[in-house]
């Protein structure tokens, strides 16, 4: 198929002339603007701070004043203490010192007189339970506290003697049954002339006056007696010199052993007063030895 060209006719002709000659001079003339734009900006710093290109240089800061040359700060006036001030102000600190060291001095003999005490309750509730016959129970770690650094041997003997109670009742009660064995002679197969020499000696006795009888009968009758008035090494010394005194081997032993104990709470009282308490744990103590029970 074929297509057919056109030509334009002579009016369209004269139309596009007539309007492409103003174009041509528009852009001529705007090139020509940017042109002079950009070489009035390149050669003149004003009219490129008008147009807002290149910021306004900042205004020099005015130069800092110099400090002022300050004086030297004038010397303090030496101040001299009034001697009299100075012995006053001596003075109280002395008392102050003196009133300091007797609160700490009275401090000390509280605390002692506090661990004094202490001491004695124990030592008292130990022979309080030793003299009923009963055991010591929570006592005996008190004791063991308290005294087992500085009397262990008393502390030992003490608790020995609550595990085997023993009191005077029970001396007496084995003083009575022993009573006849001990005014008995016992030599009796010594032969006829020494018991004959044993009788003649016992018709005449010849002693001062005031001593007390020599007679196994009075010896024993002297011996309840102690026992009762609590002197139970007076009543083992009598019953010591008595004929029959072999027999009473196991009752002199409890009685040894009786006295023994006491003498171990007067120590234990003595510590708690003269001794102070020591600190640390308790030392371990020997088992005490079981006692044989009196005859």
């Amino acid at each position: 198929m074929m297509t057919a060209e056109i030509d334009p006719t002579p009016g369209e002709v004269a139309r596009m002339r007539s309007w492409r000659g103003p174009l041509i001079a528009i852009l001529v003339a705007f090139l020509v603007g940017l042109g002079l734009m950009a070489w009035l900006l390149s050669h003149s710093d004003r009219a490129a701070r008008t147009l807002g290109v290149v910021a306004a240089s900042p205004a020099p800061a005015p130069a800092a004043a110099p400090a002022p040359m300050l004086a030297p700060p004038a010397a303090l006036p030496r101040v001299t203490a009034d001697p009299q001030t100075v012995s006053a102000l001596d003075a109280r600190v002395a008392d102050l010192e003196s009133r300091i060291a007797h609160v700490s001095e009275r401090a000390q003999l509280a605390s002692g007189d506090a661990s004094r005490a202490e001491g004695l309750l124990i030592a008292f509730a130990a022979r309080r339970a030793i003299e009923r016959g009963l055991g010591l129970g929570y006592i005996e770690a008190q004791l063991r506290v308290r005294f087992g650094a500085t009397q262990p041997q008393a502390v030992s003997t003490v608790i020995a003697a609550s595990r085997d109670p023993l009191t005077v009742e029970d001396l007496e009660l084995s003083l009575d049954d022993l009573g006849p064995s001990l005014a008995a002679d016992t030599t009796s197969g010594d032969g006829w002339w020494s018991s004959f020499r044993r009788e003649l000696s016992g018709l005449a006795i010849i002693r001062k006056a005031g001593s007390p009888s020599p007679l196994p009968s009075e010896r024993l009758r002297r011996a309840r007696r102690m026992l009762e008035a609590g002197r139970v090494d007076a009543a083992l010394a009598e019953v010591a010199r008595m004929p029959g005194r072999e027999k009473a081997d196991g009752w002199m032993q409890a009685a040894r052993r009786y006295i023994a104990t006491r003498q171990a709470l007067d120590v234990l009282e003595t510590s708690a007063i003269v001794e102070p308490k020591t600190d640390g744990p308790p030392p371990l103590l020997p088992e005490p030895p079981r006692a044989a029970p009196a005859n």
